[in-house]
């Protein structure tokens, strides 16, 4: 009887493992469609009349975060706006990071900016994500996103805020709480936006994504209430 019990524990755990790997396998295969889809032809918007000017916002201050990359985007953007909200103070507020998934930064910046509301977009396409980008810095208003960065040579899931695009000229300014402003080609911040420049991925990222716990092409849009 007891070796009897342990081939059913055998067997269930078996079971249990195979489920698993099946529904990661699943995920992935559904990951790498969405990831495909991702990618449309932008060069429309090259000679769209509508993207022509340069947009940029002014006043931007660029720090090093200390605590969060999700926690240094909202100071820095509180520093733009005139607000005095710091890592620190979020810290202290909550004793913790709150802000490691997007939903949650999302909700995090309509809490703390009532004055804006703050909608987070996922799995555009590379048209889609630049023309809101452009649309809302030309509002005035700077634009957090998710993307791949490197930190000291090594890849990370990293928020940052967007300061500037100009579309015939293929050029994206981006203020990196990493200390430092960057400005790259539309073609490495959309390969960067959709984590495809994150070379070996650990698996566990891998698989955040794959449960929709992290997000590819997204971008926060940000509006005057």
């Amino acid at each position: 009887m007891k070796h009897r019990w342990v081939r059913i524990l055998i067997i269930s755990v078996a079971a249990v493992i195979l489920a698993a790997v099946l529904a990661a396998s699943a995920a992935m295969v559904v990951l790498h469609i969405r990831t495909t889809a991702l990618q449309d032809d932008y060069l429309f918007l090259y000679e769209n009349e509508k993207y022509r000017t340069p947009v940029r916002i002014d006043g931007v201050r660029v720090i090093e975060q200390d605590v969060s990359c999700g926690y240094a985007v909202i100071e820095i953007f509180s520093s733009w706006n005139g607000n005095g909200i710091t890592e620190q103070s979020l810290y202290d507020e909550y004793g913790r990071v709150v802000t490691s998934t997007g939903k949650a930064f999302c909700a995090e910046m309509n809490k703390q900016f009532s004055e804006y509301s703050t909608t987070m977009h996922s799995y555009l396409k590379n048209s889609e994500l630049i023309a809101l980008i452009y649309e809302n810095l030309e509002e005035g208003i700077p634009v957090p996103i998710e993307w791949a960065a490197l930190y000291d040579g090594e890849w990370t899931l990293h928020y940052s805020l967007v300061t500037g695009i100009d579309i015939p000229g293929n050029k994206v300014t981006v203020a990196n709480p990493y200390g430092y402003v960057e400005e790259i080609e539309l073609s490495e911040f959309l390969d960067r936006t959709s984590f495809e420049a994150y070379r070996n991925m650990p698996l566990f990222l891998r698989l955040g994504f794959a449960f929709c716990i992290f997000e590819k092409n997204t971008v926060f849009t940000v509006r005057r209430i």
